[in-house]
């Protein structure tokens, strides 16, 4: 594939966001999915992205292999599948544009929920318990809506969010199990990319040019995060959440 010098420089910067996402600010992963599928085919740059956000994830679960709430992740599993199970039916019956905008819908619902959620606990000390306390009913609704949106926009890193932020988690258990979660879920997609020839060996070629700058983003990232307090790493986090979705709406 041979690109003009303008292409080059949003390739590199949505591999900059992609690594930036994985080791500290998860809600910049739907900016990278926007940025590149508008300057790529939509196979390409579905496959291109997949790759590099695997490499992000390969990455991010060696920085904090010691952070990643194991027990949650089982918890989350089953209604994950089904929501995936769920995006694929829809797929084949909503267009592309009504399942952006639908997403972005439900997002900004969901930050609505959250943030009325913390207005309500306003004052308390938030602490997460190993045996995590969220409801049944909220654990499976946000686990199968973050199963339908990976699978139908690549966008369920805001669902994610809003639930390992609302479970109470510090920012290492937050990125470490998010990292974690979307490492299982991007590798389940992977056969079925390449079987469907989302990934190829141009889009294979154009990810080794742009891995390393993965790589070097996700740990200036790492870094970043070690600094960021809990205060603000959650304004941040929301802030994200919501421009992520206003921009699926647009």
């Amino acid at each position: 594939m041979t690109f003009t010098t303008a292409t080059w420089l949003i390739l590199v910067l949505v591999a900059v966001l992609v690594g930036l996402a994985k080791t500290a600010l998860p809600g910049l992963a739907v900016l990278a999915a926007a940025l590149i599928a508008s300057i790529l085919p939509a196979k390409e740059s579905t496959g291109t992205l997949l790759l590099l956000l695997l490499v992000g994830d390969v990455l991010a679960i060696g920085l904090y292999r010691r952070d990643a709430d194991f027990g949650t992740l089982k918890r989350l599993v089953p209604t994950v599948l089904v929501g995936i199970a769920a995006g694929g039916v829809y797929l084949k019956l909503a267009s592309d544009l009504a399942t952006k905008r639908l997403i972005g819908i439900i997002l900004l619902l969901m930050i609505g929920l959250t943030l009325a959620d913390m207005y309500r606990k306003r004052g308390q000390v938030t602490v997460h318990r190993p045996e995590n306390e969220t409801s049944p009913v909220k654990r499976g609704a946000y686990g199968s809506l973050a199963g339908f949106t990976t699978m139908v926009a690549n966008a369920g890193g805001p669902v994610t969010s809003m639930y390992f932020m609302q479970a109470g988690f510090d920012v290492a258990r937050f990125l470490g199990t998010t990292a974690w979660f979307f490492f299982l879920v991007n590798v389940i997609k992977l056969p079925v990319s390449i079987g469907v020839g989302v990934i190829n060996p141009d889009t294979f070629r154009l990810d080794l040019v742009l891995a390393p700058v993965v790589v070097v983003s996700g740990l200036l990232g790492f870094r970043l995060a070690k600094v960021i307090p809990k205060r603000i790493f959650d304004p941040i986090v929301i802030a994200l959440t919501v421009l992520s979705s206003c921009w699926l709406l647009v």
